[in-house]
């Protein structure tokens, strides 16, 4: 009998084992199980996915649900296409009232123009949006934007602050400015955005990198290029406009970054309810470099232009093809713990530094119509 009543109760059991298990896997006819979320780490309100990787470089994509509306922000590069946004040498603008009472910008030629500065005026109905690093073509020379900020509705012209990439040329016969769509190359945004100093842009922009592999490192398995090359054989200025044009660079850059492009938009593609608003960027195994905005807009407005930059970096870079963890890349996703320091244009942005030993980490904030932050970069500095 006790035999009989255990038998009944273990095929029971079995039974209901053997009914659970052929519920779990049935489906209609052709259905599949959905793929499951790519990996994943979680920092904050961000989510970093495994890198996509090219010869010696790693991009890491940062995800959120909770991306912002930037729409009411203009970029430099919108701004120039569109005439609201002029720049010109220093001194070579006037603000005067016309008869109307409306503000009128007179071009005043033949006055101290100066290295380090221009002037920019705002003429749009929309704060303007400013990176270090952006370039601008045109004037006596081509500069970089030497700070991120934000510049408001109805500005007096601002004298803006400046680098020069483009070492030797002193002439011109417009003042105006125009985009370049470019952003300078980690190395020598370094300099603008941290260092501030024009000789180490000037330095940067010749050697390609100021960043030194390690002494105890075998030779490289990629083929690298000469950028110092690149710059030295395309005429009498170091211009850095001509690395990207120069066959001395000896690796096709377009490729490179349509390949990296490539295998970004397929690691992203299956989101849902997330957008991509930032990368951590390394070079073989070092995490060396991250981009973050408030939004999926404001990423894919500069996306292009960044990864262009990174693309030089990583040529300028001999180094084993090392795929860096991503655990090491979730660290450039906390916030610093170190000395602090802030500029503030009341009721436009803050701007805020902090720096932790070798790593610095530099925010904008707009704060109308409410506070954000716009941009956040971290940086493993090279000096």
């Amino acid at each position: 009998m006790e035999r009989s009543i255990f038998a009944a109760l273990l095929g029971g059991l079995l039974g209901i084992t053997a009914l659970g298990s052929l519920a779990f896997v049935w489906g209609p006819p052709g259905s599949h199980q959905p793929p499951p979320p790519p990996p994943s780490r979680v920092v904050g309100e961000w989510r970093l996915l495994d890198p996509v990787t090219y010869e010696n470089i790693s991009v890491f994509p940062v995800v959120t649900s909770n991306s912002q509306d930037t729409s009411a922000f203009l970029t430099l590069e919108e701004g120039l296409a569109t005439g609201e946004v002029i720049v010109r040498e220093s001194g070579s603008e006037a603000m005067v009232r016309g008869r109307d009472g409306r503000i009128v910008y007179v071009p005043q030629y033949n006055t101290g123009a100066r290295v380090n500065q221009l002037v920019l005026i705002n003429r749009s109905r929309r704060p303007l949006l400013l990176l270090a690093g952006e370039l601008v073509s045109g004037g006596k020379q081509d500069r970089v934007i030497g700070k991120d900020r934000i510049v408001p509705i109805g500005a007096p012209p601002l004298p803006l602050d400046v680098f020069c990439v483009e070492h030797g040329r002193w002439t011109g016969a417009s003042q105006q400015f125009a985009a370049a769509n470019t952003i300078v190359h980690p190395s020598v945004r370094e300099r603008a955005a941290v260092d501030q100093k024009q000789e180490e842009v000037w330095d940067a922009v010749r050697s390609g990198t100021i960043a030194q592999a390690p002494a105890a490192a075998p030779p490289a398995k990629m083929s690298m290029p000469s950028i110092q090359g690149a710059i030295a054989s395309n005429g009498r200025t170091e211009a850095y406009e001509k690395i990207y044009v120069s066959r001395a660079v000896g690796v096709p850059i377009d490729d490179f970054v349509e390949e990296v492009q490539r295998r970004f938009a397929a690691a992203t593609s299956g989101l849902k309810d997330e957008r991509v608003v930032g990368v951590v960027v390394a070079y073989g195994g070092e995490i060396a470099w991250s981009d973050i905005f408030a939004s999926g807009d404001l990423f894919d407005h500069y996306w292009n232009k960044l990864l262009r930059s990174y693309t030089i970096e990583a040529l300028a870079r001999p180094t084993y093809r090392a795929v860096a963890s991503r655990d090491n890349a979730a660290e450039f996703l906390r916030h610093l713990n170190g000395h602090i320091t802030e500029e503030t244009d009341p009721g436009v942005y803050r701007w805020r530094e902090i720096t932790e030993g070798r790593l610095t980490q530099i925010e904008l904030d707009a704060l109308q119509p409410k506070t954000i932050t716009l941009h956040r970069l971290l940086l493993h500095r090279t000096s």
